[in-house]
């Protein structure tokens, strides 16, 4: 990018319109912005980052860019001709501002403008084919994005890079990592790696997630496998995380699940296998069992059959005198049926009448042994007098059943009395073992909180071995690279010795050449001579004697020969010699960080580092369980004491209640004492009198019964005797002894003809084959053969019940197999990507064991780059500080909690030391920060596409200079002008005036300033 031209109108101080030809002030290379303070020298640097971003520097109004002192008619304009990508663009731009209506009075607002413009050979916005300016964009957006496209820096880039910012830089060199953090995202535009790393925590989290809830389901089917498996399996516990393990713990554990449960159905389905084979074996011994039963109960039904006919046959051949006998007597029977229902009602009533006269004498027995004297008395008491006794016993029996309450009141006050003691026995041991704790308590904890102590100090040490093994390390890597790069530079000098040869053998030939070409310039120039034409050096058109070109003459292609030859080595010099110094500089920076020792001496420290801290962390290690004891015994004491103070409140109340207690009961047995008299108990003597009183109502009850039946006794007996006579029989005996009921008589019919049947079966039932065969055979074991039968249904319904249950279990494996495989094959991408994702999430966040130095992704993006950049300023600062000073980058660690690789070290090659750059003088850290400076300018040129800078802008900071490092600094911008740059300067040093021939001028006054392009003579 190279400006040409800048005109400004009613902007900022300047009232009218001043141009500014930056191609004429910008042909020597350097150019002076000089002016009295608040002349507007900043200003011109506005006007050009307004005309290329529509917003200037820092935190400047827009509405406040329009000059107070300004026409009101006249608007305020920029317009900027510079060249880009190699296209030449005029952007013009009025911001929103107020000028007078042109109708009327009163002021409107004119809306912001922007024109880009853009040159054209073959034809102008007119169309008539002739050179001029052909219109590219008037909207603001689309220009804004097309000069932003050809810039490739946003406007904050272009302010840092291109309007060079000394006291920026200055407060950038002593900054900490947070703030030049600030500034380099703002400049390299890091925020995508930010987006990166809160992209891959969400990731990670969302991964996390997946992996959780699978293990959690992973759990619960091992779980079912185990439960189906039965208790005889491994249990799932050994393959499955517990609920607390991170995510990444279930890394792998897919493979082994799935091999645990095909062990759990190959052995269900043996188990099956198995149980089918048991169950035939018991279904077969089952079928020969029935049928064995079958036989045995078949031959011993016969054989009792037989057994019984032979028997039935025997009986009923000595049963026949008692068959004639009976039939002599079912005759008797029928002659005296006339009498028989008058005997039975004689027979009821003396049945009657003896049954009450024993009930009465069974009472009155029982009475007499009633306790107490009084039921011997009643035995022998008449009717009347048992009654009245009865009626004064249930009385009493009345008034004792109010007493029983008291006393039953009474035993249970006795039991709650005693269960209150046992209680408060228990309270007090309870009371007792806690202050028992209690007592050991301090000295326990003592001593958790001595090892606690230890951890903790272990701790710290291994902070600080950490520490203290990171600088060590980084100490050795420093001195590895300072051996490696000084074998380098032993290599390296002596080729750029060669090379600076070779540059000035160069040089002085193209000089010779150049000398001869002059010399000989008078024979070129007749060479090009004419006849008739007129002589370009002295007009005529003879020409008598031109010069005769000698033996050694040189032209324009031998000395652009020579020139490029000349160019060639210098680079190459160049080259080699920025080779060789930025391995000095490198060189230096890993000494500085090194130290004196050497690499092996460090190695050794390395190791002992490695070896104190593993010591150290294994003490560490024991941190968190001590903790966790302590908070344990802690928790413990709480609840020792709440128990020591509630076992006091309870053993207070329980000894109240059971005053209390013993206060009622005493006055409930005084109460009992009186009732219950020589018995045990009230509810005895109760019970007693009940006793008494009923024994005497039955007493009473059966002498009534017994009056009554011999009265009913008397009357059926004078009955009898009458019937006995009308039937015939010299007596009621006669009578009584032939007579039978008629269910007797039907029964001694029935009972005949039963026996001629049954001695006609039984003589043919022992006629039969099967029975005598039956008879021949030993006797049938149906015991035996049913309990075997039972013994084979046990067996086949345990062989039944096992083989369902092995059917089951390797239904429910197999279904829990097949969910098993559908998990793991989802289960085992969400832990690949996991790994891969937490992995690069750590790495990123700075989180992992990996990221050694603990940075951010976005931290160590800017660390890269700020190394580029303290390469690239360490090129220019050692010209500047005639060779003593180098910029270098460091990623140590920052203090507390601060990230790490934004740190920036000074290489003092005087001393060999390495320091802050706070420690620099304030003309030090002015040529510091402007190689920092320009040092970011080449790498944002880089970042934004390689885009040439060809003009940069650096305001104030020499007035801190001495005159030799004011020398050094303007040798180095000298370097910037050789590479086709134009660098302008705002600057009061007054001894710049006289350095820098050519100089704008930014004059002030009462109506606004004015720009001026004036020379060294004009100063």
């Amino acid at each position: 990018m190279r400006l040409h031209k800048l005109t400004v109108t009613a902007f900022g101080p300047f009232a009218g319109t001043e141009t500014v030809d930056f191609d004429a002030l910008a042909s020597g290379g350097l150019f002076l912005l000089r002016g009295a303070t608040g002349a507007g020298k900043s200003s011109v640097l506005d006007a050009v980052c307004y005309a290329l971003y529509g917003e200037v520097p820092g935190t400047r109004r827009v509405n406040r860019l329009r000059s107070d002192h300004a026409d009101p008619r006249r608007l305020t304009e920029v317009r900027l001709e510079l060249t880009l990508g190699g296209r030449r663009l005029q952007i013009t731009r009025l911001p929103e501002q107020p000028r007078p209506k042109k109708v009327g009075k009163g002021t409107t607002v004119e809306r912001a403008q922007t024109l880009l413009r853009e040159w054209s050979a073959d034809g102008s916005d007119g169309g008539d084919g002739a050179p001029g300016w052909r219109a590219v964009s008037k909207s603001h957006q689309e220009a804004g994005e097309e000069i932003h496209r050809l810039v490739g820096m946003s406007r904050d880039q272009f302010c840092q890079v291109v309007l060079l910012p000394q006291g920026d830089f200055a407060r950038f060199l002593r900054a900490d990592s947070e703030e030049r953090g600030k500034l380099l995202r703002r400049l390299f535009d890091t925020e995508r790696f930010q987006h990166v790393e809160a992209w891959l925590a969400e990731q990670r989290r969302a991964q996390e997630a997946a992996v959780l809830a699978g293990r959690r389901r992973l759990r619960d089917l091992c779980s079912k496998a185990e439960q189906a498996a039965g208790p005889q399996a491994e249990p799932a516990a050994a393959w499955v995380p517990g609920e607390d393990e991170p995510a990444h713990a279930a890394a792998g554990l897919t493979a082994d699940v799935l091999g645990w449960a095909a062990i759990l159905r190959n052995g269900a389905a043996e188990q099956l296998a198995v149980a089918d084979a048991a169950l035939d074996g018991a279904e077969a011994g089952h079928r020969a069992a029935q049928r064995a039963r079958a036989d045995a109960e078949e031959l011993a039904g016969r054989q009792r059959r037989h057994q019984a006919a032979a028997q039935e046959a025997a009986r009923l051949t000595g049963a026949g005198p008692e068959v004639e006998r009976d039939r002599r007597r079912l005759a008797d029977a029928q002659a005296a049926v006339g009498v028989e229902s008058v005997l039975h009602l004689r027979r009821t009533a003396a049945e009657a009448h003896r049954a009450a006269v024993e009930k009465e004498h069974r009472r009155r027995e029982a009475l007499a042994g009633a306790p107490g004297g009084e039921g011997a008395a009643l035995a022998r008491a008449g009717a009347e007098e048992l009654a009245a006794a009865e009626q004064r016993l249930r009385a009493e029996v009345v008034r004792l059943e109010a007493a029983q309450a008291d006393e039953v009141r009474c035993a249970a006050l006795g039991r709650e009395q005693a269960s209150l003691d046992a209680d408060r026995r228990r309270t007090e041991e309870l009371a007792e073992e806690a202050a028992d704790w209690l007592a050991e308590f301090d000295g326990r904890l003592a001593a958790l909180q001595e090892v606690q102590a230890a951890a903790r100090t272990a701790g710290t040490r291994v902070e600080q071995l950490d520490a203290r093994h990171d600088e060590v390390t980084q100490r050795l890597a420093a001195a590895r690279r300072r051996d490696a790069l000084r074998k380098e530079i032993r290599a390296a000098a002596p080729l750029a010795l060669a090379r600076r040869a070779e540059a000035l053998d160069a040089r002085e030939h193209s000089q010779d050449v150049r000398e001869r070409r002059l010399t000989g310039m008078a024979a070129e120039l007749a060479e090009q001579l004419r006849s008739g034409e007129a002589c370009r050096v002295c007009g005529s058109p003879e020409h008598p004697e031109p010069a005769r070109p000698s033996g050694g003459q040189v032209g324009a292609a031998d000395e652009d020969r020579a020139r490029a030859a000349q160019a060639v080595a210098e680079q190459a010099a160049d080259a080699a010699e920025r080779e060789l110094a930025g391995l000095q500089v490198r060189e230096a920076s890993a000494a500085g960080a090194a130290g004196p020792e050497s690499a092996g001496v460090i190695a050794e420290a390395l190791a002992e580092v490695e070896r104190e801290r593993r010591e150290a962390l294994r003490a560490a290690e024991g941190l968190g369980p001590v903790t966790r004891q302590i908070e344990r015994l802690t928790d413990d004491q709480n609840r020792r004491l709440a128990e020591l103070r509630d076992a006091g409140e309870r053993t207070a109340a329980l000894t109240a209640r059971a005053e209390a207690l013993g206060t009622e009961q005493e006055e409930l047995g005084r109460r009992v004492e009186a009732a219950r008299g020589d018995a045990p108990s009230v509810a005895g003597r109760a019970s007693e009198l009940a006793r008494l009183t009923e024994a005497v109502a039955a007493s009473a009850e059966a002498a009534r019964a017994a009056r009554a039946a011999a009265e009913r006794l008397e009357e059926a007996s004078g009955e009898l005797a009458r019937a006995a006579e009308a039937a015939g029989f010299p007596g009621v005996e006669e009578a009584a002894a032939v007579l039978l009921p008629r269910e007797r008589r039907e029964q001694l019919e029935a009972r005949l003809a039963r026996y001629q049947a049954e001695l006609a079966a039984v003589q043919q039932q022992l006629t039969e084959p099967e029975l005598a065969a039956a008879a021949a055979c030993p006797p049938a074991d149906v015991p035996g053969a049913r309990s075997r039968l039972q013994a084979a249904v046990d067996r086949l319904r345990r062989a039944h019940a096992a083989q369902e249950a092995a059917r089951e279990r390797r239904e429910a494996l197999a279904t829990i197999g097949r969910e098993l495989t559908g998990l793991a094959a989802s289960l085992a991408p969400a832990l690949d990507r996991f790994g891969r994702i937490n992995r690069l999430a750590t790495l990123a966040a700075g989180t992992s064991a990996e990221n050694r130095l603990r940075m951010r992704l976005e931290s160590y993006v800017l660390a890269a780059r700020l190394e580029q950049v303290a390469a690239a300023a360490s090129d220019r600062l050692v010209r500047m500080s005639g060779g003593r000073y180098t910029l270098v980058h460091s990623d140590d660690r920052g203090a507390g909690t601060k990230r790490s690789g934004l740190a920036l070290r000074v290489v003092d090659a005087w001393t060999g030391t390495e320091r802050d750059t706070a420690t620099l003088s304030g003309g030090e850290s002015f040529f510091a920060s402007l190689a920092l400076a320009l040092g970011l300018a080449d790498v944002v040129t880089d970042e934004a596409g390689g885009m040439p800078l060809d003009t940069l802008f650096i305001d104030e900071g020499f007035g801190t200079l001495d005159e030799q490092a004011l020398e050094e600094v303007m040798d180095v911008l000298d370097g910037l002008r050789e590479r086709d740059r134009a660098v302008g300067i705002v600057s009061h040093v007054a001894d710049l005036k006289s350095r820098i021939p050519a100089q704008l001028l930014v004059s002030k006054g009462r109506h606004g300033s004015t720009l001026t392009l004036a020379g060294r003579e004009n100063t």
